[in-house]
């Protein structure tokens, strides 16, 4: 009976979270540089289903920016909060994101470094390139934090190694971003720029294609872990006494988060924090259970990175501000209150 009840409610909290997302989805298919109607929102979604590519300016505008803009961006925001909830369980701690260690850096630094020598060898290999290379960047990056921060007598990472070792990889793989950018020609450098601020300007159908194949299935692998990420996180020992395999638990969980953020970073940029605030903010919501967490942390990052991506396109329109510095903005706050809650410090 108790078991029914607490599934239920959880069922309940996902439910909400779902007519949110759909709410803000339309939102941000709605308003922006110009402003759209319901009437043409539903007219365009019957040409678009019915395969019609006749229609208005707006009706246009809303099948071929809009609407693949707001499916990207709610796509990118459950990689994003996802990733954040993987690494908050294998670390144990709820200050942890993917930008901390080095994933974001890193994916920014392989795809900087596939446009850069691309243009440069006049070398394109296919669609799959830059996300592979994304990956590599960033799995470079994650397992350079993770191997550093480990203490030589335990073998652990506390959060202050993990923190300051993830402030020095940051800084080392955004230098390499920086000397990209140099080096770059214009239209590259221009791209890099975009990257380090994050931005969805750029969203189309085949970005939306390939972000929403590596979220759907990285999301499915990790909800097959949440039952050993619970039982991680009272201990490794405890884990390991009911029947975890410790190590590879760590290496196929950080392999998911590399994929997921990584090549979503290879589409939009760096978008900070939102894998920090989405799974706090879900604790406080109810409870720290990594199965209702990875999957309510995709609705909920979809729903405030489609807020964001709405505030960034009001803000200063016609204009549109980089989103990054949007959930930055916000983003730092509450990981100063987190700090400071916790008390992590020497």
């Amino acid at each position: 009976m108790e078991t029914s009840r607490f599934n239920s409610h959880y069922r309940g909290i996902s439910l909400m979270l779902l007519i949110i997302l759909v709410i803000t989805a339309l939102f941000s298919m709605r308003y922006g540089a110009v402003d759209l109607s319901l009437g043409e929102i539903f007219s365009s979604l019957g040409k678009f289903f019915s395969g019609d590519s006749d229609g208005s300016l707006n009706e246009r505008i809303f099948a071929e920016i809009r609407l693949p803009r707001a499916i990207l961006c709610v796509l990118v925001g459950a990689s994003l909060s996802v990733g954040g909830t993987l690494m908050q369980a294998l670390f144990r701690n709820p200050i942890v994101e993917p930008g901390l260690v080095g994933t974001s850096s890193g994916a920014a630094f392989g795809a900087a470094l596939y446009f850069v020598l691309g243009a440069l060898f006049e070398y394109n290999a296919g669609e799959w390139t830059l996300p592979f290379a994304a990956c590599a960047g960033g799995m470079v990056a994650t397992i350079l934090v993770f191997v550093l921060s480990q203490s030589k007598q335990t073998g652990k990472s506390s959060i202050i190694a993990l923190l300051l070792t993830g402030i020095a990889i940051n800084a080392l793989f955004l230098s390499g971003v920086g000397f990209l950018s140099y080096i770059a020609r214009d239209p590259q450098a221009r791209s890099i720029t975009f990257w380090n601020l994050g931005t969805l300007s750029g969203a189309n159908w085949h970005s939306v294609i390939i972000i929403g194949t590596s979220t759907v299935l990285c999301l499915v692998l990790a909800l097959r872990y949440a039952k050993q990420l619970n039982a991680l996180m009272i201990g490794e020992e405890e884990a390991q006494y009911l029947g975890v395999n410790i190590k590879r638990l760590k290496m196929t969980v950080l392999l998911i988060n590399v994929v997921m953020v990584a090549v979503a970073t290879a589409f939009v940029g760096v978008i900070s924090f939102v894998g920090l605030i989405v799974p706090h903010l879900l604790r406080l919501l109810k409870g720290s259970d990594n199965r209702f967490l990875i999957l309510n942390s995709a609705l909920m990052g979809g729903i405030l990175l489609s807020l964001a991506d709405l505030v960034a396109r009001l803000l200063l329109r016609p204009a549109e501000l980089p989103i990054g510095i949007v959930t930055s903005a916000v983003g730092v706050p509450v990981f100063i209150v987190l700090l400071r809650r916790k008390n992590y410090y020497f």
